[in-house]
Formats: C-alpha cells, sequence, structure tokens
C-alpha cells in the first residue's frame, strides 16, 4: 500500500472517530450556551448510549430501530434528570459549584453502571453487517457509512431546529443574553432543561454509533467526555460548526498519529496538536474573541 493509500485510509478513520467526537462536541456547547457551565458527565451520557443499545438490542432483542428510539429517550431522561434535580437544586448558582455537580453526577453514574452491567467489556454488532467497502483503494467499513450519515442527519437536524423554530430561537436567545431572553417572556429554566436533555440524546447517538466499531465500558465516559471537550474546545467553545469541524480535525489527528507514529501515543499527539492550536488561536479556530464582561 501506499503512502498516499495509506493516508487516505487513516483519514477515513479519523473521520469515523471524529464524527462521534464532533456530537459529543456539540452536546458541550449546548449546555455551555445556556448556563456556562461545563457538564464533565457528558462523557457518561455517551457510555449510558451505548449500554443501553446494548441492552435494549442484545439483551431484550428488540428490534434495532425501536432499541434506538428507546435509547435516545432514556439517556435524554438521564440529562433531565440531571437538570431538574441537582443542578436546579444547588442552593449556589456559581460556576464553580454546578462543574462540581456534574463530576459528582459523572462519577455517580460510572458507579452505577459498574453495578448494573459490571465491570467486563461489551460490544455491539454492526448495523449492517462487516463486509468492507472499497472506496478509492481504502477499505471503509458499513458502520462507518451510518455514522457519517447519522452524524450529518443530525447536525443538519440541529441546525433547521435553531434557526427555523421558535423553540431553537428561543435557546439561541437564552445563549446569547439570559437576562434579556427572561426579559422577553423566554422560559429560561425550560430551555435549559431542553439543553441538557438534547445533550443527553446526543450522547446516546454518539455511543450507539461509536460501539459497534470499538468496545464500551462502564468507565469509557471518563476518556470519550474528555475528547469531546477538547474537540468543542479546539473549534470555539460554544459554536455548533467549531464543534463539528474540532471533532472531525481531532479524530483525523489521532488517526494518523496512530498510524504513522504508534497507537500508544495518539491520545498525547492529539492533544498536543490542540495545545499549540490554542496556543496560536486560544478562542479556537472557528470561535470569536469574547470581550470579558465585569
Amino acid at each position: 500500500m501506499t503512502l498516499s493509500l495509506q493516508l487516505f485510509q487513516f483519514i477515513l478513520s479519523g473521520l469515523t472517530t471524529g464524527s462521534t467526537y464532533a456530537l459529543i462536541a456539540i452536546g458541550f456547547s449546548l449546555i455551555h450556551n445556556a448556563t456556562g457551565i461545563v457538564n464533565f458527565a457528558q462523557g457518561e451520557f455517551v457510555m449510558l448510549g451505548g449500554m443501553f443499545m446494548i441492552t435494549f438490542y442484545s439483551f431484550l432483542k428488540l428490534p434495532m430501530l425501536a432499541a434506538f428510539i428507546l435509547t435516545v429517550f432514556s439517556v435524554a431522561a438521564v440529562g433531565l434528570l440531571l437538570e431538574i434535580g441537582p443542578i436546579r437544586r444547588a442552593k449556589s448558582k456559581e460556576i464553580l459549584i454546578l462543574v462540581m455537580i456534574t463530576v459528582g453526577a459523572s462519577i455517580a453514574i460510572k458507579g452505577l453502571s459498574m453495578v448494573l452491567w459490571g465491570k467486563n467489556p461489551m460490544t455491539l454488532p454492526p448495523f449492517s453487517g462487516e463486509a468492507p467497502l472499497v472506496l478509492g483503494g481504502a477499505a471503509i467499513m458499513p458502520q462507518s457509512i451510518w455514522i457519517f450519515g447519522i452524524t450529518v442527519s443530525v447536525v443538519f437536524a440541529l441546525n433547521y431546529f435553531f434557526k427555523r423554530t421558535m423553540t431553537g430561537k428561543a435557546m439561541r436567545a437564552v445563549a446569547a443574553s439570559r437576562r434579556s431572553a427572561m426579559l422577553t417572556g423566554i422560559p429560561v429554566d425550560r430551555m435549559i432543561l431542553l439543553s441538557f436533555t438534547l445533550s443527553g440524546a446526543l450522547g446516546a447517538v454518539a455511543g450507539m454509533i461509536l460501539t459497534p466499531i470499538t468496545t464500551t465500558s462502564y468507565d469509557v465516559g471518563v476518556m470519550l467526555g474528555l475528547k469531546g471537550f477538547s474537540a468543542a474546545i479546539l473549534g470555539g467553545y460554544g459554536s455548533m460548526p467549531g464543534a463539528v469541524a474540532g471533532g472531525l480535525l481531532l479524530g483525523v489527528f489521532e488517526s494518523l498519529s496512530a498510524g504513522l507514529i504508534s497507537s500508544e501515543y495518539k491520545d498525547a499527539v492529539a492533544f498536543l496538536v490542540l495545545l499549540i492550536i490554542l496556543f496560536l488561536k486560544p478562542s479556537g479556530i472557528l470561535g470569536r474573541g469574547r470581550l470579558k464582561r465585569v
């Protein structure tokens, strides 16, 4: 295999995992725009997506479409409960306090998942077979096509939601200024609740489409959340186009470093590139510098 063909193969593989990072990064951005906090339980939403899908599809033998939909609603409900419970009822609304609540939620979800599903890695069958397809001399798995297709569909659906629906516009208004949105009669608390619910649903989708090409277990959420958070920062924190771009770039960086250097260093190389880019442009690739409010 020539070097150019190898690079093409690495890029395709990177775009596959990068698509899931993009979905996770969008989840981070949704909650950040609505509340200003970093939801460190986002990675656990991804883990729960894989676990619930395995439970519904592999254990309970439900049809794949039914299992997919039930998983989305189940993890979205976890996001809803996180906001309506500890986040909303916290006596202090300081950002640091709310962030630490999400850290505690992450630990609690991980511990409960270990009790429910055990410590052994679990996997999910591909959505439509395992025979690779050849594209330009490079092999691409059918599951990768599902990942690309679902990610693109989700991004377009979110774009339509935020730009064409009243609820989506209300969420954008809350992201721009919570005080102004409240003065215009927008139910801010309801929009924040919706942001957590959507973030849970996005995490579920990312977990379901990623699990067939990897394994999942109770403790995979930490690294996946870290990758998604890094992708969000890389593209421009709070920007949906930036989240998509950051996720894809981070996936490609990982794949190239694993293929050209060593798989043992792929995480280190990816984060090193992230640090270099943030050193040169702290607001991220598509982010805009913001004035600090005092």
